[in-house]
């Protein structure tokens, strides 16, 4: 491996560089990365997506991609010697921005539905074609978060559905601005979560089953307002209601004569603009070749994409440590950076110019942490060096 140039943030442990660059990375990958990792970990480049977004990983190691087009990528042994990604699927409906295995299913989450395909780990091409289970935004408006997350726990299927503008209320139909719960096989959908505006990050707890979602807030409130956040929406009984667009942190109201009484408090909070695309917990048990050491255990990490406001906060990959279903360290109201801190950096340079946003994140059978970046098309796998 080549090792570039350090640098330190001020961040609670030092940081070190170390990519490699397989053969099998087009040209066109970023030359010049200065990613930062945790001393002792390992980054590196495995394959080059498109418009990259959220991922899975197969109980064999392949890797698959949802991306912002027609189509899920497949990267082969991807905690092997990864093979040049290729088209596994493609839905006439876009964007198919994410995938993820359940028993013998894999699912899709596209702007206009849930799909659903028979399974099995190894397929290097799908069985059947898939099916749409369930319909979202029946408007059949393409207007602003026209991403679908979907996740599973037991017998329930999860998909979340972002507004259609930053704080309109009503929206344009009643799956917008929610997260809806159905069957496995798509039936008796209804919202497990209203009033949420954008929750793209779904992940599932696999020791608890509980389901956490990651949140962009509104823009247009007072600078650094309202908070990100990333929620256990399983602890909250009945449907939750997340106040957006007329309340928003700790039961705050945009004006004066708005009740937040029933709005839910979030368990993690992170700064505002940050924008969670993906998340995902490492598991508890992990004991594969290249599992995290145990201070990474049960924790959640989430991808953050970074914002367009100015001064632009930085895209990066943070880690919240996590005491079962409950952080370390409980919300502060006053600082948002208390509850986190970064795992995977420099993606934005001091001039604000960046090489890359992440999006998917998701951890490998052998304990590599994967992780997508939608700006350059990178997939990266970070993982412990072994000394």
């Amino acid at each position: 491996m080549k090792r570039l140039p350090i640098t330190r943030p001020s961040l609670v442990c030092a940081f070190v560089v170390l990519v490699a660059v397989p053969s099998a990375i087009p040209a066109r990958a970023p030359a010049a990365m200065v990613l930062h990792v945790p001393d002792g970990f390992s980054i590196e480049p495995i394959a080059q997506v498109d418009g990259a977004r959220e991922l899975t990983v197969a109980a064999n190691g392949d890797l698959f991609v949802g991306t912002s087009g027609h189509t899920v990528e497949l990267v082969t042994a991807a905690q092997a010697a990864p093979g040049p990604p290729r088209p596994f699927v493609r839905l006439a409906d876009k964007p198919v921005a994410s995938v993820t295995i359940h028993g013998g299913t894999m699912y899709f989450g596209a702007q206009f539905g849930v799909y659903a395909l028979p399974f099995t780990a190894g397929d290097r091409t799908p069985r059947a074609q898939p099916e749409k289970i369930a319909t979202l935004r029946p408007s059949g408006v393409a207007r602003d978060h026209v991403t679908t997350s979907v996740a599973v726990a037991g017998d329930t299927l999860y998909a979340s559905v972002g507004s259609s503008c930053n704080n309109c209320q009503p929206d344009l139909d009643a799956t917008r601005a929610t997260i809806q719960q159905m069957r496995l096989d798509g039936s008796q959908m209804a919202p497990k979560a209203e009033h949420i505006r954008n929750a793209i990050a779904l992940t599932v707890d696999p020791q608890s089953g509980a389901l956490w979602a990651g949140v962009a807030g509104q823009d247009e409130l007072a600078p650094g307002h309202p908070y990100e956040i990333v929620d256990d929406v399983s602890a909250h009984p009945g449907t939750a209601d997340y106040g957006w667009p007329t309340c928003y942190e700790d039961r705050t109201p945009v004006r004066p004569d708005v009740d937040c009484a029933r709005a839910v408090l979030p368990r993690v909070v992170l700064p505002a603009y940050e924008t969670p695309i993906g998340a995902t917990f490492y598991p508890r048990e992990a004991a594969g070749a290249n599992a995290f050491p145990a201070a990474y255990r049960g924790g959640l990490f989430v991808a953050l994409h970074g914002s367009w406001h100015t001064p632009p906060v930085p895209p990066r990959v943070v880690f919240i440590p996590m005491n079962g279903d409950l952080p370390q360290r409980p919300v502060d109201w006053s600082n948002p950076n208390a509850q986190w801190h970064e795992f995977v950096g420099g993606f934005q340079q001091p001039d604000g110019s960046r090489i890359g946003r992440p999006t998917g994140v998701a951890v490998g059978t052998d304990g590599s942490l994967f992780v997508a970046d939608d700006d350059s098309g990178t997939i990266y796998r970070i993982r412990p060096r072994h000394r």
